[in-house]
């Protein structure tokens, strides 16, 4: 899995524009609280079980101590409620799924991605 820092709101637009891309399956965004145990854990969990190629679903990191504007970007840009640790998938420059805590896994966004893509 290689991450692309999310580290200005700026990207925001770029990641509402390429979602339109046809070959993408969505884009994915992860919001992560480095000082969370719960989101280690589900970082871990989406790193082991992840399949698909940076070609097929980039993959964007916010650290959200470091980065915390962004967070409230996202929700506004979005229409998403902020949580930690959270994950976004766009698709068509909408959040087409949204989930957190340790509601995140790899099947959870593999069962949406199939759903939206079908």
């Amino acid at each position: 899995m290689n991450w692309q820092a999310l580290n200005d709101t700026g990207q925001l637009e770029k990641i509402k524009t390429s979602s339109n891309n046809p070959d993408f399956l969505g884009i994915l965004i992860f919001k992560h609280s480095t000082r969370c145990a719960t989101s280690a854990m589900v970082l871990d969990r989406l790193e082991r079980g992840w399949s698909y190629s940076d070609s097929q679903l980039p993959a964007y990191f916010l650290d959200l101590l470091r980065f915390p504007s962004i967070s409230d970007e996202i929700a506004s840009v979005f229409g998403v409620q902020h949580e930690s640790p959270q994950v976004l998938l766009i698709k068509d420059g909408i959040c087409v799924y949204t989930d957190s805590h340790t509601a995140i896994s790899v099947k959870r966004l593999t069962d949406s991605i199939q759903s939206d893509n079908k």
